[in-house]
């Protein structure tokens, strides 16, 4: 087992087998790069839904973009192999289905970054974009995507 698997069973997390909800790939490869589809809040317990700022609270919002890295992680590892071939996670972008007037979708995406700079300390460094969007699919709360590079 290597560093990030060590990690993930510290924190207790399991990388499920990745979702796909339509006509796309998890993740595509070009050259070291990996672009990592969009993942929504998917756990053991469901769904994440909702508009952040009236349905769903700041820190259930949190967990929600945590638990897209999560599902985003799932992807990137069917496409390498081994996380630990992550050479850094190179840029985030978060979309936080947002409430009219709710503007601190920076702090929900705090989750999603919070637990890569866990994982892959200073590989984990990245950086990001986090906006606010009227909808999402499946009125999930949080979609998170990913661009990481990668050894072959």
């Amino acid at each position: 087992m290597g560093a990030v698997a060590d990690r993930l069973r510290e924190l207790n997390i399991q990388i499920p087998p990745r979702r796909s909800y339509g006509k796309y790939t998890g993740a595509a490869r070009t050259g070291d790069l990996v672009f990592v589809s969009g993942a929504g809040p998917i756990g053991p317990d469901g769904i994440v839904t909702g508009k952040v700022g009236a349905d769903v609270d700041i820190t259930t919002a949190q967990e929600a973009a945590r638990l897209c890295v999560i599902n985003c992680l799932s992807a990137l590892q069917e496409e390498i192999g081994d996380l630990d071939s992550v050479g850094r996670i190179v840029k985030l972008l978060g979309f936080v289905n947002s409430a009219p007037g709710f503007n601190q979708q920076h702090v929900v995406m705090d989750g999603a970054s919070g637990l890569l700079l866990d994982l892959f300390g200073e590989k984990g460094m990245h950086a990001r974009s986090s906006v606010g969007m009227a909808e999402l699919p499946m009125n999930i709360a949080v979609e998170v995507e990913m661009i990481v590079e990668a050894a072959r």
